[in-house]
């Protein structure tokens, strides 16, 4: 099993002030529990290139990719950051750290339908899932994950995919996105009442995205997953799987207040590959969302990572 593992220096520069949790320090935390872990040295590194505008525009408004591009360039030579929303602000990197992360997700979706590597992690920021097609929003610039789908399914002519979510918010972007779009499925879990206060009244008949009360462990989560999750999901017959890959549902992660542990993380991802295994060839695509414990969340993306290469 070739496991790759893209990130990029750009990713760290974006960032969005002093106290903000989004911080460059996540991508530091997950290579430094690699490290610890002597996982790192079994994956294939591989380097996110940029993406192009055009790849942007299969999912994004014109406007909003140049309200994002201009803000940020505005900066450039300035230590100044550009509020986006009350949650989301650009710095003088944020356009480069941005066209990484986008650009991780295809070059990762390239090489796994070309049969180069199994799967892939992209270790990237700015996260994606709360970006609509026209608004970046909760910490989110463009929807990496989003544009990995249709770039599947648009360039390499895919029929249908999976894309699933276990941040502990609601991916309203990705929903918005697909919405009535009968070759994707989106399937996701979520705190509720909880940020962005959506996802309980589906957009499209494609969603199933499932609100749970705080204080949930991973019994509720396996227990949703099992007869919901996956009934969807062998129904779907997806020919790739992409995955939202947040790790703030974590107990020690205080943004929220769900109780999953790094070994609720190894039994998702086992579900995740039992499902791409039968349907899909193997292929999955994982880009991270949230997680901003640091600690827990290195160690969540290494559980991860372990199933996805077969060392766990």
């Amino acid at each position: 099993m070739t496991t790759a593992f893209y990130t990029h220096s750009d990713c760290k520069l974006h960032d969005m002030g002093p106290g903000h949790p989004e911080s460059p320090a996540r991508l530091q935390a997950i290579e430094d529990q690699l490290i610890a872990s002597r996982i790192g040295q079994l994956l294939d590194h591989r380097s996110a290139p940029l993406a192009l505008e055009g790849d942007l525009a299969r999912v994004h408004s014109a406007a909003m990719i140049a309200r994002v591009r201009e803000h940020s360039l505005a900066l450039a030579g300035t230590a100044g950051i550009y509020p986006l929303d009350p949650d989301t602000s650009v710095n003088a990197h944020s356009w480069q750290a941005a066209l990484r992360a986008a650009g991780a997700a295809l070059a990762a979706t390239d090489a796994v339908i070309a049969g180069g590597i199994d799967n892939a992690f992209c270790a990237v920021r700015p996260p994606g899932h709360h970006a609509t097609s026209s608004t970046a929003m909760g910490f989110c610039l463009f929807n990496n994950i989003a544009l990995a789908a249709r770039h599947a399914l648009e360039v390499h002519g895919l029929e249908r995919v999976a894309i699933v979510d276990f941040d502990v918010h609601h991916g309203n972007g990705t929903e918005q996105i697909f919405a009535h779009d009968p070759r994707v499925l989106m399937v996701s879990f979520f705190q509720h009442p909880f940020y962005p206060y959506s996802g309980t009244e589906p957009e499209g008949s494609n969603a199933l995205n499932i609100p749970v009360p705080a204080y949930s462990d991973g019994s509720v989560v396996r227990k949703l997953v099992t007869e919901q999750w996956l009934p969807a999901l062998e129904a779907h017959r997806p020919q790739m799987i992409f995955v939202s890959a947040g790790f703030d549902a974590h107990r020690e992660d205080d943004m929220a207040q769900m109780g999953l542990v790094e070994a609720d993380y190894t039994w998702l991802t086992r579900q995740i590959m039992q499902v791409a295994a039968q349907h899909a060839e193997g292929r999955i695509v994982s880009c991270l969302e949230g997680g901003y414990n640091l600690s827990a969340l290195g160690r969540s993306v290494v559980a991860h990572m372990k199933v996805l290469a077969e060392l766990e």
